[in-house]
């Protein structure tokens, strides 16, 4: 009723307007407005479809009238004549609707600020019209019932002040939340009632659940329910209306209409129009099976492999009509294919990439100009330049046609993000006194996927210095030139010595062209160490005998060359959910290289990711080392052997740092490392709102050994928990807590950087 009366007296207006223009016909020479105070008349007569030295028309001025009331500034409306010289002037009255001077929010709390932002469009300032408070109504009439408030009653005061502006208040009295106390299905001949009310999320209530209704989940349970129909056969099925019925003060009753139709069984697909592809090739795409119940939602799945298998061979236009022949209780599908012309690439932009050169991004493209376009390594070549780093996730890709050949132009847009790091800082302790600390780290210095890193460590007896260069593409080759120098103190607390090294290092790497995403990374490093026992009542001299001699020796040298072979095939680096990460490390010190030291050391590791459902993904990892010595060398550097524990590369959360080793004498007591590590982890990781904030839960086992015929599976050192992972500007911070299987104790760990 309302609705109507908003109509009648626009059409009324119109009438008595239209009545009045006794001078059909003749030529308007002004344009006159009456009536306007904050509408200016050039507004009112640029509105308006008539002009000067028209001919005056009914119909245009009933057409003015419309266009002025769309506006919504003006409650009346009216256009009159008035004679001049040998024409008419025309008289244009209107009334404006008052000016909204505020509106105000009482009783409202269960529809948040942001959520009435969004809903409510009239603005302090715009004109208050009978149109927008009947939006406004109804707008939070719906957001209430959406939200089970079917009793919420809205209601609006209005006030005048001095000034003829309007002041809104909307109080609302919203009656608490019904619950829903019963599901009813009308019409459900053939599927009970239980299989439908699984599908839902809107459920009666009970101990567990609050049955309330939301109308956003609740559409989402109408398009839930019509899939499962389809997927049964029933492709006709209408689901709806439905109807909340009042079943007491707090309860109501939700009841949905369902028309099934007829069940379908499959009897076959046709496929016409196909050329680049063999008829059979695509039929074989289809899985359904004849004589059973047609499955829509796995035929639109594998249509869409269809279409998957052109854009692939760069027919972007293609096209699919589908043909449903009925007969009885069977159907075939008849698909009609227009292929369409094949994209080539003529050209490929790239933008915003302000801080890195064209050149870098168009390395990691796997397609180039003058190829026909293929969705598969677009898509990959997405994933390469956001595993740069540099980017930003929203990486958009889209294209242009750019002649009747359908050939197309690729545009890539790229958001750059922060590509170093500087950290600093100052500390304490009794030993060195005050000690500072400064880092810096670039990864992509002057725009050319460069990376280099430099880190010190002051004060007392520590002096730590690190640095390091890697160019992955020498001379804009797929050559990678790498090298290091550093100057390092580390303390093996748990093993009561300290190691001081000195060296330097080169590395020279190439992609196999024969394997894809392999590189093979060759390396040679030249550095001294000395070895310090810091409490020498702990060192057993039997078990120890390597260190307690190096204690003696001062400076040792290491000469060693090194090969590394990797693959990685993941899709995201911060957070991949598929693909795997393969590394095979080895490493030759001594002999003909020189040195006082002789050994081979091996390192194997792999890791898997898979998405099990909705972003929820399982990584594995395996890791296998060993190392042992030869020539002159009795026995490998006590550095050089493997200490489990911790969060590092040989990490397993629940024990601390390098605190898993080997327990020579039997006494309980960890004397050295092991020559031997065999490793074990799993993750389900999820991501929070992005791939930035990962949250996780682990379980790690493994040990290390001296000789082969010690290993046990069953007495692998565990433990298990959970964590979180932030790429921050600083680089990845991990925090885990871990609970120790085999001790029952619980481990923190904190993390910078990735070590999984």
């Amino acid at each position: 009723m309302h609705i109507f009366k908003r109509c009648l007296v626009p059409c009324l207006m119109l009438l008595i307007s239209c009545g009045s223009l006794f001078a059909a016909g003749e030529t308007i020479y002004d344009i006159i407005v009456r009536g306007n105070k904050a509408v200016s008349p050039q507004m009112v007569t640029t509105a308006i479809t008539l002009r000067t030295g028209d001919l005056l028309n009914p119909e245009e001025v009933a057409r003015s009238i419309r266009q002025l009331y769309k506006m919504r500034m003006f409650s009346d409306v009216r256009i009159s004549t008035e004679p001049y010289r040998t024409g008419v002037n025309l008289i244009v009255d209107v009334v404006e609707n008052p000016v909204l001077a505020i509106i105000e929010y009482e009783g409202m709390k269960a529809v948040k600020k942001e959520k009435l932002d969004e809903l409510v469009t009239v603005r302090v300032g715009s004109f208050w019209s009978d149109f927008q408070k009947h939006e406004l109504v109804s707008k939070l009439t719906a957001e209430y019932n959406s939200k089970g408030y079917n009793n919420a009653k809205v209601m609006l005061d209005e006030q005048t002040d001095a000034e003829g502006k309007i002041r809104v208040k909307v109080s609302v009295v919203e009656s608490g939340r019904l619950a829903i106390n019963a599901v009813t299905f009308v019409g459900n001949e053939n599927i009970e009632d239980s299989a439908l009310l699984k599908r839902m999320k809107t459920k009666p209530a009970n101990l567990f659940r609050s049955g309330r209704f939301e109308q956003d989940k609740f559409d989402q349970d109408l398009i839930k329910l019509a899939d499962y129909y389809k997927k049964n056969g029933y492709i006709d099925v209408i689901v709806g209306p439905h109807e909340l019925i009042s079943t007491g003060e707090k309860t109501q009753e939700l009841v949905i209409n369902i028309t099934e139709g007829k069940r379908y069984t499959f009897s076959g697909i046709t496929v016409t129009g196909n050329e680049h592809f063999t008829t059979e090739k695509l039929q074989e795409t289809f899985t359904l099976k004849v004589d059973e119940p047609f499955d829509q939602t796995k035929f639109d799945e594998q249509l869409n492999k269809i279409y998957s298998l052109y854009y692939d061979e760069g027919f972007i236009y293609i096209g699919i009509d589908q043909e449903i022949q009925r007969a009885d209780s069977t159907l075939t599908i008849v698909l009609n294919v227009k292929e369409g012309a094949r994209a080539r690439i003529r050209q490929i932009h790239i933008t915003g990439n302000e801080r890195t050169k064209d050149k870098v991004l168009l390395r990691e493209l796997e397609i180039a100009p003058g190829d026909y376009f293929r969705q598969s390594q677009v898509i990959r070549s997405q994933q390469n330049i956001y595993n740069l780093g540099f980017f930003e996730p929203d990486i958009r890709l889209d294209y242009t046609p750019i002649n009747a050949n359908g050939d197309i132009d690729l545009q890539i847009d790229v958001i750059d993000k922060s590509a170093g790091s500087a950290n600093g800082g100052v500390g304490y302790n009794s030993q060195d006194g005050f000690v500072g600390q400064l880092s810096l780290s670039m990864n992509n210095i002057m725009g050319n996927n460069w990376s280099s890193s430099l880190a010190w460590e002051f004060g007392g007896k520590t002096q730590d210095f690190q640095f390091s260069f890697t160019n992955p593409n020498l001379m804009d080759t797929d050559i990678l030139l790498g090298s290091s120098i550093y100057y390092t103190t580390k303390d093996w607390s748990s093993f009561y010595y300290k190691i001081f090294t000195r060296g330097a290092s080169i590395r020279l790497g190439q992609y196999l062209p024969w394997v894809d995403r392999t590189r093979l990374v060759a390396g040679y490093s030249l550095y001294s160490k000395k070895y310090e026992i810091t409490n020498h009542s702990m060192i057993d001299p039997f078990t120890n005998a390597t260190l307690v001699e190096l204690d003696t020796l001062g400076w040792r040298y290491t000469s060693a060359v090194s090969a590394t072979v990797s693959r990685d095939t993941r899709n995201n680096i911060y957070f991949p959910s598929r693909g795997t990460q393969m590394t095979l490390f080895s490493e030759l010190a001594g002999g003909l290289l020189g040195g006082n030291f002789d050994y081979f050391k091996q390192i194997a590791q792999v890791n898997w990711y898979m998405e099990l459902w909705y972003k929820l993904t399982l990584r594995t990892k395996w890791r296998f080392g060993y190392i042992t010595p030869y020539g002159s060398s009795t026995d490998a550097p006590p550095d050089e052997k493997f200490y489990l524990g911790g969060t590092g590369v040989d990490g397993i959360r629940g024990y601390p740092d390098r605190r898993i080793g080997v327990d020579e004498d039997g006494d309980g007591e960890m004397d050295t490392g092991g020559t031997r590590e065999i490793i074990f982890s799993t993750e389900l990781g999820y991501p929070i709102g992005s791939d930035q904030i990962i949250g996780q839960v682990f379980f790690d086992a493994g040990d290390c050994y001296n000789k082969l015929r010690d290993f046990n599976f069953l007495k692998f050192k565990k433990g298990v928990g959970a964590g979180v992972r932030i790429q921050s500007p600083f680089g990845l911070i991990g925090f885990d807590y871990a609970y120790n299987l085999d001790k029952g104790t619980w481990e923190p760990h904190l993390q910078f950087g990735t070590t999984f």
